[in-house]
């Protein structure tokens, strides 16, 4: 029976691209990011792809979903898992986001992997903290 563990860590971006999907300065519009993470701690993965679908409420307000690519390590154990995340950002830089490990996207070692976690942004943090609690069989 798998045991659930809780692990931390942080992460970085490494990458940020956003291209508009509906016209500049309506609200709400919508919004497309590609970004790059590179995970330290409970995760170690050097880059990440993730993709968020963003929908900006205000100028400065909104929410996102998204879905994280992972390669790297958890538990000592390699291999792959996606993420699927979710979350809001407020007009004073703050961002909230949970995400969870896609049911069977684990390969290798991480074949099984499951999880929850979570992370809060403060406008202008150069690393970002992480809670990760996961079961592995």
């Amino acid at each position: 029976m798998p045991v659930t563990r809780t692990t931390t860590g942080h992460f970085t971006f490494a990458g940020w691209k956003e291209e508009p999907v509906t016209p500049e300065g309506a609200h709400p519009r919508l919004a497309h990011a590609t970004v790059t993470n590179a995970f330290s701690g409970g995760i170690e993965a050097g880059a990440t792809t993730c993709d968020y679908a963003i929908a900006y409420l205000t100028g400065t307000t909104g929410t996102f979903a998204g879905m994280e690519l992972v390669g790297g390590r958890v538990d000592g154990r390699e291999g792959t898992f996606v993420l699927e995340e979710r979350g809001r950002f407020e007009a004073d830089g703050t961002v909230h986001c949970s995400f969870e490990v896609v049911e069977g996207s684990g390969t290798e070692g991480l074949t099984g992997l499951r999880g929850t976690g979570g992370f809060t942004y403060r406008h202008g943090e150069t690393e970002v903290a992480y809670t990760f609690a996961y079961e592995l069989e």
